[in-house]
């Protein structure tokens, strides 16, 4: 699965390849309340065809129709702004009097697009600077903590996976978490030292490691844009993980396990060089509850609770029923789900 990003860009290259023209074009700038955020993009074919989006879909008919009718014919980047007043922003459908300024180029260089394509298949954090007043772009290295910049005159748009998804196991419900994670636009770590996983775990893009789970956490260089999650439910090597996770700054850190086992964790990782506010930093059980039964539910529920730490959202969806109610058919319901 493709991030959108590494989508729009594939492509756009494949378009370029073959003769076409294409306009590109980025989000550079909001206000109030937008439907996309800053540096999502557009392309749009010289017939019409367009991948990825700007908007919630008028803004891209409007695109299409100025493609077509002056902006190929354009012979250098230019700023184009949706949403003005309240009555432009209903036109093309941004809430709240939302508001959005664009980069448009009719003439994206292919050749650079391909190095670019390249980098971020390769999992490479690249910076994309277009000069506005010649059309030319260079890239350049750039680190988790860049931002998409836009003075008027140069864009410095940010490609490739700013956020970076651990995940200790390689069992199944690995394989779903990767899978969402990648098309969310993760770097995705799998870590597990079993052979007997990691030889059948096939999720392309994805860097899988055999070492020790606390060693791969140390070499990894964890930083604020990472989250760790022990997903094996064998304690002998999520805790590894987690001695070493709780203690970085990572954004979110997380095992798998019902309420009454995830204390049991806590306390077992407060005989090691932890403090309790580090232990506290546990987030578990892990996942939104939805009732989620299969794999695939329990991925979804768990990028949904990562992704509300990541935008800072307040979580309400936990589960609210006492443990022992979680029988079902002779079995702990819990060990379906990951609430």
């Amino acid at each position: 699965m493709d991030s959108t990003d590494h989508a729009v860009l594939k492509t756009c290259v494949e378009w370029l390849s073959a003769g076409r023209r294409v306009a590109l074009a980025t989000v550079v700038q909001t206000w109030g309340s937008a439907p996309r955020p800053l540096g999502a993009w557009v392309a749009i074919r010289d017939d019409g065809q367009l991948v990825g989006s700007v908007s919630g879909g008028c803004v891209e008919d409007d695109l299409i129709d100025r493609v077509s009718r002056d902006i190929l014919a354009a012979t250098l980047p230019q700023s184009v702004l949706y949403g003005v007043s309240r009555e432009e922003a209903a036109r093309f459908g941004l809430p709240c009097g939302g508001t959005l300024r664009l980069v448009v180029e009719p003439h994206p260089e292919a050749e650079v697009l391909r190095m670019l394509l390249e980098r971020t298949a390769a999992r490479k954090l690249t910076a994309r600077l277009l000069d506005l007043d010649t059309g030319k772009s260079t890239l350049h290295d750039a680190d988790r903590t860049d931002t998409l910049s836009f003075d008027g005159h140069v864009m410095r748009a940010i490609h490739g996976p700013r956020w970076r998804l651990v995940l200790v196991g390689a069992g199944q419900l690995s394989q779903y978490v990767a899978q969402i994670a990648i098309g969310a636009d993760y770097e995705v770590v799998v870590i597990d030292p079993r052979e007997e996983f990691t030889a059948t775990f096939g999720v392309a893009g994805v860097t899988v490691s055999r070492g020790m789970p606390d060693d791969v956490i140390v070499e990894l260089q964890i930083d604020v844009h990472t989250a760790i999650i022990g997903l094996t439910h064998d304690p002998k090597l999520d805790d590894m993980a987690l001695m070493e996770a709780l203690k970085s700054p990572a954004f979110y850190v997380g095992a798998l396990g019902s309420r009454i086992n995830t204390e049991k964790r806590r306390e077992r990782l407060l005989e090691f060089d932890l403090t309790r506010a580090q232990v506290n930093r546990l987030q578990g059980p892990i996942g939104l509850f939805i009732g989620s039964r299969t794999p695939a539910e329990m991925a979804i529920s768990i990028l949904a609770e990562i992704t509300a730490v990541k935008y800072q959202v307040p979580i309400l969806q936990r589960r609210s029923i006492p443990e022992p109610q979680l029988i079902e058919r002779g079995r702990c319901i819990d060990s379906l789900s990951t609430v």
